[in-house]
C-alpha cells in the first residue's frame, strides 16, 4: 500500500508561503544572444584553467574549510585582516547567512526595486520584508530607511535593475541613521561604482558583499565574499556550512583575483561597450539610466513616441523572437516600461541593436 505525505501541509508555515527566486531564462539550443543575466561576456583569467587543473589530483580530499588563502588575499587587497572576510558559495549564500544571524522583527529592509532574492532570503528565515520605494529619480531616502527599524537593511549599490550608483556620502548617512546592519551589496561595483569598503574602519554596522560572478567572469563557480567587523564575521562563521566552498572554486577564485592586469583589461572593455551602446540608445531617443554596472536599464519608445509597459513587453517579445534574450520586470510601476540589457561583446551588442531596429514598432 502506497503511503502518502502532504509535503506542503507539513512544511513550516513561513516556507508554505515562500516563493522561490526566479532567475533569468536559460536558453536551450544554439544561436542565442544571451543578455539577460548580467554574466561577463569574457572568459575568466587564463590562470584559472591552470589553477583548476592543479586541483584535479586532490579531489578525493576535502577542501580547506574556511577558504583561508582566499580570505587572506582579499583582506590584504582591501587593507583588512583575514578575520574581516568570509567566503560564500556565491554572494547569495552570504546574504542568507546574514539574514539567519541578524534579521528579526519587524523584518529585513530593502529598497524597491532591487535584487529579487532579498524577499526569498527573508522568507526562508521567517521574516517579513520592509519596502522603501524609489521613485523615478532614484534618490536614496535615508530617513525612510531608518524609519523601517529593520535590524538588517539590504542596499544594492550600484542598484539593480537600474544601474544607478549612490555616492559614499549617502551610504555613510544611512549607516549613521539606521539601527541595525546595513548590507551594501556591491555585485556590480567594479564597473564604475564607489565601494563602501573604506567605511568599514568607522562603522561596525556595515557589511560589504561582493561576488566573483560578474567582473571576474566566474558565475559558474559560485563564489562570493563579505567584509565586515571581525565579530560579525565570527557570527556568520558559526552558521556557515562546513567546507562551504569546494577546492576547485577556491583555486579558481584566487587565480582570478590575483590576475589584476587581465581583470582590468576585461573590465575596461565591458565599460567601453556599455557606453557605446548607451550612446546608440540615446540616439533612439530612449531614456536610459546612467549605469555603473555591466547592464543598461532603458525605456524603449515605439514609432508613435510612446513609452509604457505594453511597449516594453512588445519589444521584449520581439527580441526573443530574434533569439536575443534581455530581461523584463513587469511587476513594478518603476520597471514595467523598461528592459534591462546585459553588456555582451561588441558583436553581441551589435546583434541586439540590429534586432531592435528590426522591431516593427521601432521609430
Amino acid at each position: 500500500m502506497k503511503k502518502t505525505f502532504d509535503a506542503l501541509d507539513r512544511a513550516l508555515p513561513h516556507i508554505q508561503d515562500l516563493h522561490a527566486y526566479v532567475p533569468g531564462e536559460q536558453p536551450q539550443g544554439e544561436g542565442w544572444v544571451k543578455l539577460n543575466t548580467n554574466e561577463n561576456p569574457y572568459a575568466p583569467s587564463p590562470k584559472v584553467a591552470d589553477a583548476i587543473a592543479a586541483q584535479l589530483a586532490d579531489l578525493r580530499k576535502y577542501p580547506e574549510p574556511i577558504s583561508a588563502k582566499l580570505r587572506a588575499a582579499i583582506g590584504q587587497r582591501f587593507g583588512l585582516e583575514q578575520a574581516n572576510v568570509i567566503i560564500g558559495n556565491g554572494s547569495d549564500n552570504i546574504l542568507d547567512l546574514i539574514t539567519r544571524c541578524f534579521a528579526s522583527a519587524p523584518g529585513a529592509g530593502h529598497t524597491v526595486p532591487s535584487y529579487s532574492l532579498y524577499p526569498v532570503v527573508a522568507g526562508m528565515s521567517g521574516q517579513g520584508l520592509l519596502d522603501v520605494n524609489f521613485d523615478r529619480s532614484m534618490q536614496l531616502d535615508v530617513d525612510a530607511m531608518a524609519a523601517t527599524q529593520a535590524k538588517v537593511f539590504f542596499l544594492t549599490n550600484p542598484n539593480a535593475p537600474t544601474g544607478v550608483a549612490f555616492p559614499l556620502s549617502q551610504i555613510e548617512a544611512a549607516l549613521q541613521a539606521i539601527d541595525g546592519l546595513l548590507v551594501v551589496d556591491e555585485a556590480y561595483v567594479d564597473f564604475g561604482g564607489e565601494s563602501a569598503v573604506t567605511l568599514l574602519k568607522d562603522y561596525e554596522n556595515l557589511v560589504v558583499v561582493r561576488t566573483f560572478s560578474k567582473s571576474y567572469g566566474l558565475a559558474g563557480m559560485r563564489v562570493g565574499f563579505a567584509m565586515a567587523a571581525a565579530p560579525i564575521i565570527g557570527i556568520l562563521d558559526r552558521v556557515r556550512d562546513a567546507y562551504n566552498l569546494d577546492r576547485v572554486a577556491q583555486a579558481a577564485a584566487l587565480a582570478a583575483f590575483e590576475d589584476v592586469d587581465y581583470f582590468e583589461v576585461q573590465r575596461q572593455k565591458v565599460m567601453a561597450t556599455r557606453e557605446a551602446t548607451r550612446a546608440q540608445l540615446d540616439a533612439y531617443g530612449w531614456f536610459t539610466y546612467p549605469s555603473a554596472t555591466n547592464f543598461l536599464f532603458t525605456e524603449p519608445k515605439n514609432a508613435a513616441g510612446e513609452s509604457n509597459a505594453e511597449v516594453a513587453a512588445d519589444l521584449f517579445e520581439h527580441l526573443k523572437s530574434q533569439r536575443v534574450l534581455v530581461r523584463y520586470f513587469p511587476s513594478h510601476p518603476l520597471t514595467c516600461a523598461f528592459i534591462r540589457v546585459s553588456i555582451g561583446t561588441d558583436a553581441e551588442m551589435k546583434a541586439f541593436l540590429t534586432a531592435v531596429e528590426s522591431w516593427p514598432n521601432h521609430a
